[in-house]
């Protein structure tokens, strides 16, 4: 039975930033962290929500995230940047690069980062998110863990590596697209494993490169590299589109892990007890440099008002556009959330070891 429990979103803030405190994490790199943990819960992507801070804590104390609280340029112009995160917590490293990607955009109309030697950031809309608030476009990409299987291959080379674009719009909600390039992230599958429930035979296949329901199964093969993983987006076949999903993949790899000289494919998270090697690209476009604001706005809410407003489907009432849903889940989501009774119960197990505790509402 899948239990919930309700928590007060104040008391999730001081929570997670106090243990991310006591593990070493200065206090803006505490918050940051906490920040982009909590949005993703309250937009209801759980799989990148509170229930990882268990595998940051873990980081910590293995040595394989590392405690800096600054960003190394290693190249830089009018219009880059190169940023060595030096193995630290990847997302202050993002934050900060982002922060500076704006003010270059802001100037001189664009600007682009790659960055190498990070670890995981989070969810991939958050720094698009941060564009938006600007009124400038976002572009945010990650490489991640070799979770992913080619099309026609056995194992995982590939990460799920996610795609996030922001667009902002006048009256209707901004489209923000964030999406894994594979069918789910593995987060989703944690969710089922922990839930004990069968995942579709779409999203996943065995050590043998066959489709399979079993989350647990594929998580387990993932942990011990037996074979199998996850399906690109598109699932495990060729005639599915599987391969457009691989080929998607492959490109964020590229774009983050080649472009800053960093690591790609099965050399992402290769060494155990040493810094992952995640890379990320992120982007800033100011609408200056095209039309301006106010037209990209205003044929933004047209467009996606032709979007919405078409035919639906028999049995349907609604047609959304990318991350609407998400807003709309945040809305909700302002003042409590709701989580797993088995992530509130790992919350409090975590706390203990800092004399820190949850109370449920």
């Amino acid at each position: 039975m899948n239990k919930r429990v309700n928590l007060k979103i104040k008391d999730l803030e001081i929570f997670v930033t106090n243990i991310l405190k006591k593990c070493g994490l200065d206090e803006e790199d505490a918050k940051t962290t906490c920040d982009v943990l909590l949005l993703a819960d309250k937009r209801g992507i759980e799989s990148h929500g509170i229930a990882r801070l268990q595998k940051y804590v873990n980081g910590i104390k293995q040595g394989t995230i590392k405690i800096t609280n600054k960003i190394k340029i290693i190249k830089e112009t009018p219009v880059s940047l190169v940023i060595d995160g030096e193995g630290g917590m990847g997302q202050p490293i993002a934050y900060k690069t982002m922060k500076l990607c704006i003010e270059k955009a802001k100037k001189n109309l664009i600007c682009f980062a790659t960055i190498r030697n990070s670890n995981h950031y989070g969810i991939a809309g958050y720094y698009t998110l941060m564009a938006l608030k600007e009124e400038m476009i976002g572009i945010s990409l990650t490489n991640s863990a070799p979770l992913v299987v080619p099309t026609f291959a056995k194992d995982a080379v590939i990460g799920t590596n996610p795609i996030s674009v922001g667009i902002p719009a006048e009256k209707e909600k901004a489209f923000l697209l964030d999406m894994a390039t594979s069918t789910v992230p593995r987060g989703k599958l944690e969710v089922y494993a922990r839930l004990g429930e069968p995942i579709s035979h779409m999203w996943a296949t065995d050590e043998n490169g066959i489709e399979t329901d079993d989350a647990s199964k594929v998580l387990n093969n993932l942990i011990d590299r037996r074979g199998g993983g996850l399906s690109p987006l598109g699932g495990s076949s060729e005639l599915t589109g599987g391969h457009k999903g691989y080929g998607l993949g492959a490109l964020v790899d590229i774009f983050s892990g080649i472009f800053s000289s960093g690591e790609v494919g099965t050399d992402v998270y290769v060494k155990k007890g040493e810094s992952s090697g995640v890379c990320h690209f992120l982007g800033v476009i100011n609408p200056e440099a095209f039309t301006g604001i106010d037209d990209i706005k205003k044929n933004m809410d047209y467009y996606i008002k032709m979007l919405k407003n078409s035919k639906k489907a028999s049995g349907q009432n609604r047609i959304y556009i990318a991350g609407e849903k998400e807003f709309e889940s945040e809305k909700r989501n302002i003042d409590k959330l709701s989580v797993q009774d088995k992530v509130f119960s790992t919350l409090n197990l975590i706390g203990k070891e800092f004399n820190l505790k949850l109370k449920a509402i």
